[in-house]
């Protein structure tokens, strides 16, 4: 039997956690009490020494690891050369790239060989990218929703694809995201922090949620642009949103929680064609990302303007706004000359 290993760095948010509570809580991990029984046989590292109890405290800067058995060896994934990549920024360890609007990031249920795991296999080889999250992601460091655009990393091999993942979990990797929501925001700028955990009346969605096995969500944000209300619907704010944490949904289910979905958004905003203003997918844009280099050490800043279908809504609002706030000031013209650095 073959065995497939999750690593994970101790961050601020589980400082102080059981650790079959902690391991439980890992993308790609078994339930909690399959995480105690691999704990209990001896399965379960913490800093290279295994883990004594389930019951076991984790701290912050800690390094678990466990090896889940795998009944089979998933086979390689194939290559796509049709799906495009619109690459940033490459060199021998990571890929800095642009995703499309429409594009799964892994093989699931009805996309197995459409992903951007099968694009990046075509685009660098199979055996020269990161595998740590499985081998069906390879390379993956983190994820956007399908409908969602914007820069993604993406790690060429093991050692890479854990440190850009620590740099997530310390909240070191600075990931900026532009919406535009429903109705007027009054505050230039606040911080939502909820617990979100998978809904109990809908499992595509993910809800806020005072559960004690929900996970810290912090996401803050700043209003860039307002735009007038007008006789169909209650106006429109463009916010730039800041992830501390990387829940899935994040943005969309806090945008919601604040009383302000986001434009688009099938599964947690409105139907109303009109109030959407005819866009087909949530208006969700990863349009920064910066972060220390984890080999050159070098400080890495990449920009992304709105592609053409998030452009155009802007546009057509244009008459409608209110005036930008200082940090529209700043932000708006690099979304709105799609400017790439």
């Amino acid at each position: 039997m073959t065995h497939r290993a999750i690593v994970a760095l101790v961050g601020p948010d589980s400082d102080g956690m059981r650790l079959d509570a902690f391991l439980a809580a890992q993308d790609g991990a078994p339930s909690r009490s399959a995480c105690a029984k691999l704990i209990e046989g001896g399965a379960v590292s913490i800093n290279g020494t295994p883990g004594s109890s389930k019951a076991e405290r984790v701290v912050l800067g800690d390094r678990i690891q466990a090896l889940l058995p795998v009944e089979e060896e998933p086979g390689p994934l194939s290559p796509n050369f049709s799906i495009p990549l619109d690459v940033r920024l490459e060199d021998e360890w990571l890929i800095v790239l642009s995703k499309q609007a429409g594009l799964v990031c892994h093989p699931s249920p009805g996309h197995t060989h459409d992903t951007l795991a099968n694009a990046l296999v075509a685009h660098c080889g199979y055996g020269h990218l990161g595998h740590l999250q499985g081998d069906d992601r390879p390379g993956i460091v983190h994820r956007l929703d399908m409908d969602t655009s914007g820069l993604m990393v993406a790690a060429k091999d093991d050692e890479t694809q854990r440190a850009l993942q620590d740099l997530i979990r310390l909240r070191a990797l600075d990931r900026r995201y532009v919406t535009l929501v429903q109705g007027y925001v009054a505050p230039n700028e606040g911080t939502v922090t909820t617990g979100i955990a998978r809904s109990t009346r809908d499992r595509l969605r993910m809800a806020v949620s005072d559960d004690p096995a929900a996970r810290e969500a912090i996401t803050s944000f700043r209003t860039l642009e307002r735009f007038e209300a007008d006789a169909r619907d209650d106006g429109y704010s463009l916010l730039e949103c800041h992830l501390y944490t990387g829940r899935t949904h994040q943005i969309r289910v806090h945008m919601r929680h604040i009383g302000h979905q986001v434009v688009g958004d099938a599964l947690y905003g409105h139907g109303d064609m009109r109030r959407n203003l005819g866009l087909s997918r949530q208006f969700l844009h990863s349009w920064h990302i910066a972060f220390e280099h984890p080999v050159t050490g070098e400080h890495i800043t990449c920009a992304d303007g709105l592609p053409a279908d998030l452009l155009a809504i802007l546009e057509g609002l244009g008459k409608r706004s209110m005036g930008r706030t200082e940090a529209g000031r700043d932000v708006c013209p690099r979304l709105l000359e799609g400017v790439r650095s």
